[in-house]
């Protein structure tokens, strides 16, 4: 069992899917602080200071001036606030990783055009022989002129 462990976990696509993760959460880090500390404070300002984080709505029906004055009177909160700087967050995240993306896309190798078939099989034996043969090598049967075997 630990041998067959061993080959999962040194297979390439599970590294690589490990890598992935690791470079992923850094990524998040990256764009979370560049939605919390450099995006929303001035989208804070153009709409009169008001940060989206501090946004909810007490379900108790008492008013709190802060999000966390609710929390330490236990009050049950809805924090539509918070929910809007994640979607602005993942919005953020999706066209960065969709940029990455094209950018790899765009230097990746590009697959070769497939080479045009060098050779057909023979009607009668089956074997491999060239396009411009007129008469089989293998078995020496004549070979219809300007047709190709089937499935070519």
């Amino acid at each position: 069992m630990l041998k067959e462990f061993k080959e999962f976990a040194m297979r390439g696509s599970v590294i690589d899917l490990a890598v992935g993760v690791v470079i992923g959460a850094a990524f998040g880090k990256i764009v979370a602080s560049a939605v919390n500390d450099i995006l929303m404070p001035p989208l804070g300002l153009l709409i009169k200071g008001v940060d989206f984080s501090s946004l909810f709505i007490s379900l108790n029906g008492t008013h709190y001036g802060t999000l966390a004055l609710a929390k330490t009177a236990g009050a049950p909160t809805l924090n539509y606030g918070n929910f809007l700087n994640n979607c602005v967050d993942f919005l953020i995240v999706a066209f960065a990783i969709f940029l990455v993306v094209q950018q790899v896309n765009r230097f990746a190798k590009k697959p070769a055009p497939a080479a045009a078939p060098t050779t057909k099989d023979c009607p009668q034996c089956t074997m491999a022989i060239p396009i411009a043969a007129k008469r089989c090598p293998q078995c020496t049967s004549q070979l219809a002129q300007g047709s190709a075997a089937p499935g070519l």
